[in-house]
């Protein structure tokens, strides 16, 4: 059983008295197969297709910053600082399992915030048709999940979740779900205040 996030609402992580979080994964997964190829090749020709990707920037309490994504190749680490690490790019929506990004909740007192992203490395597209669909999973409880397939934009960026400290113990979620023309605006909204440059994977 799954508890669907609705936008601007907050979850608190549960956790057992006395033990860590645990290791919490957050998926992107997107439109696959037939249905995905069909709608793909109107849009980009022949057999073009989108290439949707999974990051996100983090804060720690010591005031270090930066971001978690295929671009760049900061495909972070999870035993080792920032805590945070990237599985894989899935450059076609045709693995299985999506993009994972993978968050040592036992090192949750270290985080300040988390704000899980997706945007579109290539191609372009209603968000709507993408059919994205993120979910949050931890230790011994229920899925979240927020689907990305209700709200239309043709910006390349969404902030999807943010994730913020509580009482050093767990993580608070909230559905976001605001769309961005890029990194920049992104940070700029959230007021992250990282420096931008152009990359490439």
């Amino acid at each position: 059983m799954a508890i669907e996030l609705k936008k601007g609402n907050k979850i608190n992580l549960t956790k057992k008295t006395n033990v860590a979080l645990g290791e919490i994964t957050v998926n992107l997964n997107w439109r696959q197969g037939g249905a995905k190829k069909g709608f793909l090749a109107k849009l980009f020709g022949g057999g073009g297709g989108i290439d949707l990707d999974l990051g996100c920037l983090y804060e720690m309490k010591d005031g270090r910053k930066g971001v978690v994504q295929a671009l760049g190749k900061a495909f972070g680490d999870y035993a080792n600082f920032p805590y945070v690490a990237l599985d894989g790019d899935d450059r076609t929506g045709e693995a299985a399992g999506g993009e994972n990004l993978r968050i040592n909740g036992a090192r949750v007192a270290q985080f300040k915030r988390l704000l899980i992203f997706a945007f579109i490395y290539e191609g372009a597209a209603d968000w709507r048709e993408a059919d994205g669909v993120v979910t949050l999973k931890y230790p011994g409880q229920e899925d979240l999940v927020a689907r990305l397939d209700e709200y239309g934009s043709t910006q390349p960026m969404c902030a999807m979740a943010l994730l913020e400290n509580r009482d050093d113990e767990t993580f608070s979620v909230e559905k976001i779900v605001r769309f961005f023309d890029g990194h920049q605006f992104m940070d700029t909204a959230f007021n992250w205040g990282m420096r931008w440059t152009a990359g490439r994977k």
